[in-house]
C-alpha cells in the first residue's frame, strides 16, 4: 500500500508543475514588465561592434553587475537536486504497529540520516513561488536494521527576489514515512508540517545553488505526546527556467536614456548630462546652458545675471538716472547736487545759485554773508586782557572787555573761535611758548565758565613765534604781548 501511495503522491506533485514549467517562457522581465524581443539587440551598443557580440553580450547580461543580473524573475520554474541530513528525533514516531511487539514496535533511528532528493518550483512571482520535493533519507534503526525514510511535501515560498543572492523563507506540509521490513519497524506515513528558510545563489543565468534549513514538525510517540521537531539542512543545485531570452534597454525614468548610460536614472534628463536635467546651478529656474551667471540667481532681462548696479550706490542700473557715479534714492541714483559748487550740497544749500563765501560767519548755509561789526571787532587783536607779569592769571580789569565778547558770542551761536597767546621775546622760548598756551586756556576757561560751549572755543600758544611790533622797544614788547581771537570756519 505504502508503494502505491507514493506513487499518487508523486503524480499529483507532477501535475501541480508541469503544466506550468511547460506554459513558461519569454514575456517578462524581473519586474513583472512585459518583454518586446528586440531581435536579440540588447541595450544599443558601439557602432563598431559586431551584431553577433551584441547579441551575446545582450544574452549574457554582461552590462548588468553580477548582483544584480540574475535575480528572480516572473514566472520562472526551478528544477534540481539537493543534497543533506536529516536529524530524525528521538521520539519519531514512524513505525508499523504491532501489539505483540515490544512499545509496539517503536524503534528509533540514527540520529543523523543522509537526505536526497529532487525539487521541482514555480515562481509565478519574482517575490513567491511554490515548490514540490521527493526526498529519500536511508537510516538504520536503535538494533541496526536497514530503514528508508522518504518525504513528499508541497512548500510556499517567500523570497526576497532583487539580487542574483536571494534569502528566502518556506512553510507547508506533506508526508514523513518510513519504508523497511517487519524486523525493523515495518511501513508507516505521518502527516509532516515544516518550516525554515534559506539562501538562493543564481550563478548564472540557468543554474543555481540553494541551501535549505528547515524543521520538520510531525507527531510524538504517544497519542498524547504532541509533536516533536526534526531538523533538515541541505544543500541543493537547480536549473532555472524560464528566463527572457532577450531584454530590451532598461530606461528606469523614461527619459529616453537607457540605464546604463543614465547616471541619474529616477530623474529624467538629457543626453548632453548623461542622463541628468540640465543644471541650474544657482536656481533661478535659468538652466546653466542660458544662464550668463551660473553662480548667481538673476533675471530673464539679463540672461540669468542679476540685475546690475554699476556703481554700487544699492540703486539698480534701470531706475538708476546716474548708472556710473554712486548717488542716493532721493535723487534717482544720481549723487546729491551741489549747483553753485560751494561744498554745500543742494538741500542744505538756502542760495542754490550762489556760492558761499567762507568767513568764519554762518558758512554752512550755503550764501554769500559780510561778518557783522559785532564779529569782526572780536577777529583779531584783543586789547584790554592783561595777566599779571609772567602769570596766565587773569587781571579783574580785563573783565570788561571779556564780558563783551561773552555778549557777541552768546547773540551768534555758531561763531567759533581760536583763542592764542602771545609774549614778548624776552626770556626763554619754551617758558614764553608754555606761557603764551596757559593765558590763551585761562580766557577759554572764563568764557566756558560764563556759558560757552567748550566745543566752539579752541586754544594755541605761539610764544614770541609772530611778533606784530618790535621787541626792542618797551612799546613794542607790550603790542607782542596780546591775546588774538581768530574765527574759525
Amino acid at each position: 500500500m505504502s508503494e502505491g501511495i507514493v506513487i499518487t503522491s508523486a503524480a499529483l506533485i507532477v501535475g501541480l508543475f508541469a503544466a506550468p514549467a511547460h506554459a513558461m517562457g519569454p514575456g517578462a522581465d524581473a519586474r513583472g514588465e512585459v518583454v518586446v524581443d528586440d531581435g536579440g539587440q540588447g541595450e544599443p551598443e558601439p557602432a563598431n561592434a559586431k551584431p553577433a557580440a551584441r547579441r551575446r553580450r545582450s544574452a549574457d547580461r554582461g552590462d548588468v553587475k553580477w548582483i544584480r543580473r540574475w535575480a528572480p524573475e516572473r514566472n520562472m520554474a526551478e528544477l534540481g537536486v539537493f543534497g543533506g541530513i536529516l536529524l530524525p528525533s528521538r521520539r519519531l514516531e514512524l513505525f508499523e504497529a504491532d501489539t505483540s511487539l515490544p512499545l509496539q514496535g517503536f524503534k528509533t533511528f540514527n540520529r543523523v540520516a543522509p537526505d536526497v532528493g529532487v525539487r521541482l518550483g514555480f515562481y509565478p512571482s519574482r517575490f513567491f513561488g511554490v515548490d514540490g520535493e521527493a526526498a529519500v533519507m536511508p537510516t538504520v534503526t536503535q538494533d541496526d536494521f536497514s530503514a528508508a525514510l522518504w518525504a513528499m511535501r508541497l512548500s510556499f515560498v517567500g523570497q526576497l527576489g532583487l539580487w542574483s543572492v536571494t534569502p528566502f523563507i518556506a512553510a507547508g506540509g506533506g508526508m514523513l514515512n518510513v519504508s523497511s521490513d517487519r524486523s525493523a519497524v515495518g511501513s508507516d506515513i505521518d502527516a509532516a508540517l515544516h518550516f525554515g528558510g534559506g539562501l538562493k545563489v543564481f550563478v548564472a543565468r540557468s543554474t543555481q545553488l540553494r541551501l535549505d534549513v528547515r524543521d520538520i514538525i510531525t507527531a510524538g510517540q504517544g497519542v498524547d505526546d504532541g509533536v516533536i521537531h526534526s531538523p533538515e539542512i541541505t544543500l541543493g543545485f537547480s536549473i532555472t527556467l524560464g528566463r527572457e531570452r532577450t531584454r530590451p534597454p532598461q530606461d528606469t525614468d523614461g527619459d529616453g536614456i537607457i540605464d546604463t548610460q543614465d547616471e541619474c536614472l529616477d530623474v529624467p534628463g538629457v543626453p548632453e548630462y548623461r542622463g541628468c536635467p540640465v543644471p541650474d546651478t544657482d536656481g533661478d529656474t535659468f538652466v546653466d546652458p542660458d544662464d550668463r551667471c551660473v553662480d548667481v540667481p538673476g533675471v530673464a532681462e539679463y540672461e540669468g545675471c542679476p540685475i546690475p548696479d554699476t556703481d554700487g550706490d544699492g540703486i539698480l542700473d534701470p531706475v538708476d538716472v546716474c548708472p556710473d557715479v554712486p548717488g542716493v534714492p532721493d535723487f534717482k541714483g544720481c549723487p546729491v547736487p551741489d549747483t553753485d559748487g560751494d561744498g554745500i550740497l543742494d538741500p542744505d544749500d538756502r542760495c542754490l545759485d550762489v556760492p558761499e563765501n567762507v568767513n568764519g560767519f554762518e558758512d554752512a548755509d550755503g550764501c554769500p554773508d559780510e561778518i557783522p561789526d559785532e564779529i569782526a571787532r572780536f577777529n583779531g587783536v584783543i586789547r584790554g586782557i592783561y595777566f599779571d607779569t609772567n602769570k596766565d592769571l587773569i587781571k579783574p580789569k580785563s573783565e570788561r572787555i571779556l564780558n563783551e565778547a561773552l555778549e557777541v558770542l552768546e547773540k551768534f551761536s555758531d561763531v567759533r573761535l581760536e583763542i592764542s597767546g602771545h609774549t614778548d621775546s624776552r626770556g626763554g622760548r619754551t617758558h614764553n611758548v608754555d606761557l603764551s598756551l596757559r593765558r590763551a586756556e585761562s580766557v577759554r576757561t572764563w568764557l566756558v565758565e560764563h556759558g560757552i560751549d567748550a566745543s566752539r572755543l579752541e586754544t594755541r600758544g605761539s610764544g614770541p613765534d609772530e611778533p606784530i611790533d618790535s621787541n626792542r622797544t618797551k612799546a613794542g614788547r607790550a603790542h607782542n604781548r596780546r591775546i588774538e581771537f581768530k574765527l574759525l570756519r
